[in-house]
């Protein structure tokens, strides 16, 4: 009887241990999804001479191309890698159907009120705390006016209601933590390592952040508005930068997270 107590225990010891072997010992994140602003018919925000579809493109495979090399136990997967058009659903698409850990969308920025206006933002999803923001948010979400059916795809979403921002504070709360933790890590690098001027951390309501299940962030990495800064956005070794940036956040934020669990 004693024998089988003991094998009994034991037994359930052993249980524990494969459980935390194969599960939150062996944590890790595996998939990322980087998600190049606009594309095709959408141009995004413009400078004198450039446009934002095309930035984001080269910063959005420049990051990939750095992942890959420095951390090759990571897939990197793209919503567009090349001069095209997925809907912001399909963007969110391509990372829930792959199981993606991780969801990082890569855009620049406009200030047409004020040529000075320069820096870098990170958004998190979450209602607007300022005009300013909701500004941002209205433009990014203005792409599903050039969608089919974005009334269905969006169940009636409006981008230029306030209104229909209310609902969006309940969504994303699950991942809003690892949000905020990536998003800081991206302003520190752009701040302390890049030597680009942090305008930090916020939220608002982004519909490309909407329906992905995982932590996402916007990052806005500089104002094509501000004639120096669409100069540097436009510069290879100023994207290569930003790209390093945005790949050490990431680095961090999953070494953190790794051994955490």
């Amino acid at each position: 009887m004693k024998n089988v107590i003991v094998i009994g225990i034991l037994a359930i010891g052993l249980l524990f241990v494969s459980f935390n072997s194969t599960g939150v010992k062996d944590y890790k994140i595996r998939k990322i999804v980087i998600d190049a602003g606009h594309g095709g018919k959408d141009q995004g925000t413009s400078g004198d001479f450039s446009l934002e579809k095309n930035i984001a493109l080269d910063i959005a495979l420049e990051t990939g191309k750095i992942i890959n090399e420095y951390l090759p136990d990571v897939e990197v997967i793209y919503t567009r890698k090349d001069d095209s058009f997925p809907s912001l659903y399909e963007r969110a698409d391509i990372a829930n159907n792959n199981h993606a850990d991780l969801f990082i969308s890569i855009h620049c920025n406009s200030a047409p009120y004020s040529a000075t206006v320069h820096g870098t933002e990170t958004y998190i999803m979450g209602l607007h705390k300022s005009d300013e923001n909701f500004e941002v948010a209205k433009r990014e979400n203005s792409v599903i006016t050039l969608e089919e059916d974005s009334k269905g795809q969006y169940e009636g979403f409006d981008p230029n209601s306030p209104e229909s921002y209310i609902l969006f504070s309940l969504y994303q709360s699950a991942y809003q933590e690892n949000s905020l933790r990536l998003a800081q890590n991206v302003e520190d690098q752009f701040k302390n390592r890049v030597g680009r001027r942090s305008r930090g951390v916020k939220s608002a309501g982004f519909l490309v952040l909407w329906k992905t299940s995982m932590p996402s962030i916007l990052v806005e990495t500089g104002f094509l508005s501000n004639e120096k800064e669409e100069r540097e956005l436009n510069d290879k070794l100023q994207q290569t930068y930003i790209a390093s940036g945005i790949f050490r956040a990431f680095r961090d934020y999953k070494n953190e997270l790794e051994s955490k669990n």
